[in-house]
């Protein structure tokens, strides 16, 4: 199909009152509270969503759903419903909801601070100037950065391995290791506009140092990724690499090689170094290979069960690739992004829901936008811990940015 075939087919989902009435449903009951959420959105398995305190990574990703939303309705009020939804009352909500999330500004045990952080606080600083946002990033930053080991050359990702079965897992010792993750690339973000607001290069230097050694230790040569990699704080050394999420420990879980993408594209957008840039294609490269037929991600690409997908990955992976789109304007990779979204609009699309003309909602069926994601299906895992075939919150909120970031790119006039 043709670049303008893929645009016309995924636009009234992308800007469609159904889309806008998922976001809007589920934050409307919390205008209503004395005090502002404390417990946020993460999955949905079948219907309503089931929720996380605030300290938890996904905490960040509702309110900037919707920060997105009113960032598409004061830019682009065009492809908002604004005689539904009032503005003023959607700019309410934003705020509202991430206030919860500005406490964690001064988080020092937990390196998903972009992921918390960034959705609302940047989107609330660049459309406002707000002081206090700045305060935020810049302050989330030098906390993130605080996790860095210079022997090693990365952010500390978790501080200890969590027991993901009865018995025979592996340990680590917050002294002696360093455990790092993929998905940290996708936080380094917030430690480049720290550096930007403040002027403090420190908080860039620790950001692109951490992309450089991941660069060299999280990646086998076809450029699939690791998910752990465990270092010797010691030598600074790579001593052991495995997954916690995917199938195998050399296999490729799906939404790490998103993040690869994702956190590829960003450093070079920050740094102008080509090195990430090729990075990022090489990732995109692998990931398209990859695909199956109808183009929807499975969780792992070498999973035997692979009729189990992780759309999240599918949306994290396109808005990486509609970024590389942004700054080199290869329109294979364009294309690819857009048929990307529309195979798992196809799959994994919930129509169901309405927004009434005085902006009520009905919700329908499940709370989320989209379906068919996977948060983990390791075999090892303890059974509980195990959740696929579900809504996922960051899965609803990189489908927003996409709708945005093909407004911005000029591509629906």
């Amino acid at each position: 199909m043709t670049r303008q075939a893929y645009l016309d087919e995924i636009k009234d989902y992308l800007y469609g009152d159904a889309t806008v009435a998922k976001i809007w449903g589920v934050a409307t009951p919390a205008l209503s509270e004395p005090q502002p959420p404390t417990e946020f959105p993460d999955y949905s398995k079948g219907s309503r969503y089931t929720c996380r305190d605030s300290e938890f990574w996904t905490s960040g990703f509702f309110p900037g759903s919707l920060y997105t939303l009113l960032a598409r309705s004061e830019k682009y009020p065009e492809y908002f419903p604004s005689e539904k939804i009032n503005p003023v009352k959607l700019e309410y909500a934003a705020k509202w909801w991430a206030e919860g999330m500005a406490k964690h500004k001064n988080k020092t045990d937990n390196h998903d601070l972009g992921f918390m952080l960034v959705p609302s606080f940047e989107t609330e600083y660049l459309r406002s100037g707000s002081e206090k946002s700045k305060d935020i990033l810049i302050k989330g930053a030098n906390s993130l950065a605080s996790r860095f080991d210079e022997k090693v050359g990365c952010i500390r990702s978790w501080d200890e391995l969590f027991p993901i079965k009865e018995e025979g897992c592996r340990t680590s010792s917050f002294d002696k290791d360093l455990v790092v993750i993929i998905d940290n690339m996708c936080n380094l973000n917030l430690l480049y506009m720290g550096a930007e607001l403040s002027g403090d290069s420190r908080l860039a230097d620790i950001a692109t140092t951490h992309a450089e050694t991941t660069l060299k230790n999280h990646f086998r040569d076809d450029w699939s990724s690791y998910h752990v990699v465990m270092y010797d704080r010691e030598t600074g050394k790579a001593k052991d690499k495995f997954t916690f999420q995917g199938y195998a420990d050399e296999s490729g879980w799906t939404r790490g090689q998103a993040w690869g993408i994702l956190g590829y594209i960003e450093t070079y957008i920050y740094t102008k170094d080509k090195t990430f840039l090729d990075a990022a294609l090489s990732i995109t490269k692998y990931y398209l290979s990859k695909l199956p037929e109808d183009g929807v991600p499975p969780w792992d690409f070498d999973a035997p069960d692979k009729h189990i997908r992780d759309v999240s990955s599918g949306m994290a992976a396109a808005f990486g690739m509609l970024k590389i789109y942004e700054c080199i304007k290869d329109e294979e990779i364009l294309n690819s992004a857009l048929k990307l979204v529309s195979d798992c609009i196809k799959l994994a699309y919930n129509k169901k829901a309405t927004l009434n003309d005085d902006g009520t909602v009905e919700l329908g069926p499940t709370d989320t936008i989209l379906s068919k994601s996977t948060f983990i299906n390791n075999p090892d895992v303890i059974e509980e811990w195990r959740t696929f075939d579900h809504g996922l919150v960051y899965a609803d909120y990189y489908f927003l940015m996409i709708g945005n970031k093909l407004l911005e790119l000029g591509l629906y006039k």
